[in-house]
């Protein structure tokens, strides 16, 4: 990153937003200049801009750190995540680490119950691959063999955390089998070194 763009992103992440003014004051840069950079850190998504219309007159811009901005400082959620299951498996062993993450896959997937209901196995499907890539993964939909159907992941959104606890695996397929009623098996991983995570789902014997 280049010196100055890392001081604005540094400031903003200090003080939440600034403007052009604001920060040529900061580092002694004309307001063109300032300008200069901010174009760059646009185009590279890690700042937005939005009017503030606060004071009389013409609306200031004022710029802000978007979340891949934020991104770039370091945070220690993956840490945090594995001494919390580590603590889990300690108080409650395996089988109640695997409720729990279980009770975890079930009220995720309850938050887009509406979007499911009705739909037939195709549907839950498509439904359940648009779920996934909204939630920040890559991932597509393709027929299977014999009346299944292949949801391939492409992306890991617990990767520091499965491959020291690879019971998180469990609750993506879990995730995966209750927004898509069916029967649904892990088929290959990321984490067994297989180009994707593949769900293979089948209707469910009881509504086949």
């Amino acid at each position: 990153m280049q010196a100055t763009r890392q001081e604005i992103l540094d400031y903003l992440r200090r003080q939440g937003e600034a403007t052009v003014r604001e920060l040529g004051s900061l580092l002694g840069l004309t307001a063109t200049g300032i300008r200069q950079h901010l174009t760059v850190l646009e185009r590279d998504g890690l700042v937005a801009v939005h009017e503030s219309r606060g004071h009389i007159g013409r609306p200031a811009l004022v710029y802000t750190l978007t979340a891949a901005g934020s991104a770039l400082y370091p945070s220690r959620y993956d840490e945090l995540s594995n001494l919390l299951l580590d603590e889990i498996r300690a108080i409650a062993g395996t089988k109640g680490l695997q409720s729990v993450m279980m009770r975890v896959a079930s009220r995720c997937a309850a938050d887009y119950a509406d979007r499911i209901g009705g739909a037939d196995l195709a549907g839950r499907v498509e439904e359940t691959t648009a779920i996934i890539n909204e939630r920040g993964c890559l991932a597509e939909c393709v027929p299977g063999d014999d009346e299944s159907y292949l949801i391939n992941q492409y992306t890991c959104p617990f990767q520091n955390v499965a491959e020291i606890h690879s019971s998180v695996c469990a609750l993506e397929v879990e995730f995966v089998r209750q927004l898509t009623g069916g029967d649904a098996r892990l088929v290959s991983s990321l984490l067994r070194g297989d180009k994707c995570c593949s769900y293979r789902v089948r209707a469910h014997p009881s509504i086949a």
